[in-house]
């Protein structure tokens, strides 16, 4: 298994980015938001391959599901 997200506090502060670059994964996401399309992340950051916006997407996921929301009653 490839190692596709790093964290290292020399490199962005700690930022978790795609390994071997200075690409954040929270760029990475934003890019995914606004263009809908991996195929166009791709075109903006062509160091990148699909696999790594694939783990992009999955860290956001992860991060997303490892949080623990307030649920609001209703009467």
């Amino acid at each position: 298994m490839t190692v596709r997200i790093t964290s290292d506090p020399s490199i962005m502060g700690g930022t978790p980015c795609i390994a071997g670059t200075r690409i954040p994964v929270s760029t990475v996401l934003k890019v995914v938001a606004e263009y809908l399309s991996i195929d166009a992340v791709l075109a903006e950051y062509p160091t990148l391959n699909r696999e790594d916006v694939q783990a992009c997407l999955q860290y956001g996921a992860d991060q997303a599901s490892d949080r623990i929301l307030p649920v609001r009653r209703t009467a």
